[in-house]
This record gives structure tokens, sequence and C-alpha cells, in this order.
């Protein structure tokens, strides 16, 4: 008995030393990553649509509120559910990837994707009426819905190690790259053409993944669950290069797939192997939204038109843009060497001071005061004091953004990926894309409503004090997983703390 308990336990050490035995300093080095990037870059292009259908509003609701054709404009009560109704849609988009991901599988999810989004986009681009917009955004929702879910996990488990925090990190950059063509293209395609070609625009991402994705390889993870080994095999081959040593990893996944090939079972959910991660995952998606992020981002050109910045609104989210997209550019370069926990703590305290700047400003600076201020000539020396204060709310908002980029924005994407056990990882990862699309579609749908009614202070200290509670919890439960396996960290789970410090 002694001998089969020890080599039990020594199965399950988790101190990255005993990676040696799977995938060793010589093995990292002589991966040739080239195909694997390529394989993340065509997958994250979902994620690039994602970006770009998310911020729609932002630049449209303004265009839509003073449209002359009645059907086609949008007033109070239409222009939340515009904003908002693309978060339902991505709710229906991650509880359909619950049975996607495990019956189609990682890639083809992705590729399936594509005709919601492109139905979508088109139906908003020949628009006629409210309800054409309201169903197109539904249907890019659901699409976004769907590669929120799939691209994590099809990337994590296509990765290995040594660049799966920095390829973890790809997914948001690129959807903020999405987001900062949109403020772009909604500046400048407004001067020349209508903004329906913004709608076009976002058919060009679509296609070109759909294109890329025929030629990538599925998940050997996916391949191996689904008894097909010989195929598994050449997909890890194709990624990791044919004279690497990648039998022996391929060995290590199968191992690491027959032991959780069997389905979940109800009495299995009470295991802390599986409730766990799902419960640190799920929680971690809703303190994401409650921070305000979406809200932020899909009426950002409302909010700096009630705080009347100095500068134009459309110029105003294009900073946003740049200074979101650098910050998870730094994020990505930094979250192998730094951590994912110090990253949290930073990103959710960086988030805590901006929401609460944010929130007295607007207090304490009314409304009214504050577009005086924004009409006043700046060459006078009198108006100088009042240049800066018209500064506050965007500096606040970009501080909020780049602190949410740097953590809580990439790593709770990351996290989930790398968490969630391989047998439920499909249900799993759907159930945590729910709980995050239906908290942001209950925020967007409420957010002008409330600002309408008690000021737009009300939201941004909301948003702070959720920030201050995303601390406690990163401190308390979130599991530190930089240069862990996948097999690694489940392992953790199985055994406790404890395993992470031997």
């Amino acid at each position: 008995r002694e001998p089969l308990v020890r080599k039990t336990s020594s199965s399950y050490q988790t101190f990255p030393e005993s990676s040696v035995r799977r995938l060793d300093k010589e093995y990292l080095r002589s991966l040739h990553n080239k195909r694997l990037y390529l394989a993340v870059f065509a997958a994250v292009l979902g994620n690039f649509s994602f970006g770009f259908a998310l911020v729609y509003p932002s630049p449209v609701i303004p265009a839509l509120e003073a449209h002359p054709s009645p059907a086609l404009r949008l007033d109070q009560h239409t222009a939340p559910w515009f904003g908002s109704v693309f978060t339902l849609g991505a709710a229906a988009g991650g509880l359909s990837t619950m049975m996607l991901n495990d019956c189609l599988g990682r890639k083809l999810s992705i590729m399936f994707s594509a005709l919601p989004s492109a139905v979508g986009y088109a139906l908003m681009a020949s628009a006629q009426g409210v309800w054409m917009l309201l169903l197109g955004r539904v249907l890019t929702g659901y699409a976004g819905g769907v590669t929120s879910a799939s691209i994590p996990v099809y990337i994590s488990e296509i990765s290995h190690p040594g660049v799966r925090g920095m390829l973890g990190a790809c997914p948001q950059i690129m959807a903020v790259l999405g987001s900062l063509v949109l403020y772009a293209l909604g500046k400048y395609l407004r001067l020349v053409l209508d903004w329906r070609w913004l709608a076009v625009a976002g058919e060009v991402p679509v296609l070109v993944m759909i294109i890329l994705l025929c030629f990538m390889p599925n998940s050997p993870r996916f391949l191996l669950s689904q008894g097909k080994e010989e195929e598994a095999l050449g997909s890890l081959c194709w990624l990791r290069g044919k004279d690497t040593d990648y039998a022996r990893e391929y060995e290590q996944i199968k191992d690491s797939v027959r032991k959780q090939s069997r389905r979940v079972s109800c009495a299995e959910i009470k295991d802390p192997f599986l409730y766990k991660p799902i419960l640190i995952a799920g929680v971690m998606r809703f303190l994401q939204q409650l921070s305000g992020v979406t809200c932020i981002l899909v009426y950002l050109q409302s909010i700096f038109k009630k705080t009347s910045v100095i500068l134009k609104p459309e110029y105003d989210a294009a900073l946003v843009g740049l200074v979101r997209l650098f910050s998870v550019a730094i994020a990505a370069v930094s979250m192998d060497k730094a951590g994912r926990k110090i990253l949290l703590f930073v990103s959710a305290g960086v988030m805590l001071v901006s929401n609460l700047t944010m929130g007295i400003y607007i207090h304490f600076m009314p409304a009214s005061h504050n577009s005086t201020i924004a009409n006043q000539t700046l060459v006078s020396s009198a108006s100088l004091p009042a240049f800066f204060f018209t500064l506050i709310p965007l500096l606040a908002t970009m501080f909020f953004i780049m602190g949410y980029a740097l953590g809580w924005g990439p790593i709770t994407w990351l996290l989930m990926s790398e968490i969630l056990p391989l047998k439920a990882r499909g249900v799993a990862s759907g159930l945590c894309v729910i709980v995050s699309w239906l908290t942001a579609f209950t925020l967007t749908q409420f957010f002008l409503p409330v600002v309408n009614a008690f000021g737009l202070e009300v939201p941004f200290l909301f948003f702070a004090v959720i920030s201050a509670g995303n601390i406690l919890f990163t401190g308390c439960c979130v599991p530190e997983t930089k240069g862990r396996s996948l097999k690694q960290i489940e392992a953790f789970f199985r055994t406790g703390r404890r395993s992470f410090l031997r």
C-alpha cells in the first residue's frame, strides 16, 4: 500500500520543478511557435469582431438619436435597449456554447459564430427600422458569446506553459483593437459616409477568420476526448514542429484526458476539484462586469458628453481605446513574469481610485458647470484652471480602462481557461459567459435610467465599491497559475494550496 500511496501523491505535486518531467526547459526552447501563433491569430479574429460589435453603439447612438427618419430614430426608451441587447445575445451564445464546445469542438464552435455575426452586421447595415437594428445587435452578441467562451479554451489547449500567459491575453488585446478600430472608423467614416458602413466594415474580420480557421488544427485535448488519437497527434505535431519531442507531450496530454474522460455526474459536483474552479471563474466574471467596464465602453461618448471634457467625445473615446490597447499589451508581456495575482491586485486598485475620482468629480462639478467650462476659450489665463478640471473625467476614465486592461480584463478570461477542469470545461465556460453577460445586460439596461434619475456619480461610486470587493476576492480565493501546466492546476484543486508550496 505504501508505495502505491507515494506514487499517487507524487503525481499531484505541483511545484514548478516537477514540470521538468513534462515540458522541461530544453523542450520549451526547441519548440517552433510560428504555427501556434498563426492558429491563435486566426482564432482571436473572432475577439476582434466581438470588440468591434460591443462598442458599436458608442458612435452610432448619437447619430441615430438625431436621425431624420422616425423609423430609425432612437429615443430615451430604445437607446438603452440598443446598447444592452447585445449582452442578451452574448448570454444566449454562452448558453449554447455549453453544447457546442463538447459536440463540435473549440475550433468549429468559433467558425460557427461567423454565421450569426455576418447576418447581424448585414441586418444593421440595411436596417429600415429599429427592430432590425436590435435584431442585428442580438445576433452579433450571440456570436460574441460563442467566441468569448470558445476562444480562450481553444488557446489554452493548443498552447504550452511557456507562452500560455502571453497568448491567453491575445483575445483581450484583439477585442480592444476591434473597439479602437470602431472608434476610429466612427469618427472618419461619418465625415464622408453613412453610419451603416460601420456595420459593413464589421463583416471583414469575420470573413478573414473563417478562411484562416479552415487551415488550422483542432485542439489536441478535444480530439483525444473524441477518441481521435492519430488526428490529435498530427495536430500537436503541426503546432510544435516535427523535429521536437512532441510525442512526449502527447502522452502526457493523453494521460490527463484519460483521467477525465467520464462525464460529470451530479454527485461529482460536490467534489472541490470541480465546484471550486467553476465557482471562482464564475464569481470573477460576475465581478468583472459589476466593475462597470461594459457600461463605460458602450456609453463612452454619452458619458463624455455629460461631463463635457475639453475634447470632442469621439476623440476622447479614441484616446481611451489607445490607452486600453497599450495596457493590455503590457499585461500580455508581464503576465508570465509578474504573475496573475499581482496584476489583479494592481488592476482592482487602479479601478477603485479611478471610479472614486470620477464619482466625486461629478458630484461636486454639476453638468451645467462642466458645460460652461467646456465652452470657455482656452487662450484666456482665467480658463487655464478650468481646462485642467475638464481633463479629470477623461484621465479618470483612461486610468480606469488602463487598470481594467492590466488585470481584470485579460486575466479573468485566461484563468477561466486555465482552472476549469477538462471534463467540465465546455459546460463550465458557457456557464461563466452566461453569468458575465446577464450581469452586463442588467447594468447596461439600467445605466442610463439610473443616470437620469439619480445622476452620473451614483453608478461610478457603485463601481468603486465593487473594485474594492475585487481586491478582497483576489486575495482570498484566486490561485496563482503562473508557470503551472494545466495538469498541475488541476492537481491544485484536488490537493489544496499546500501542493503549490511543496
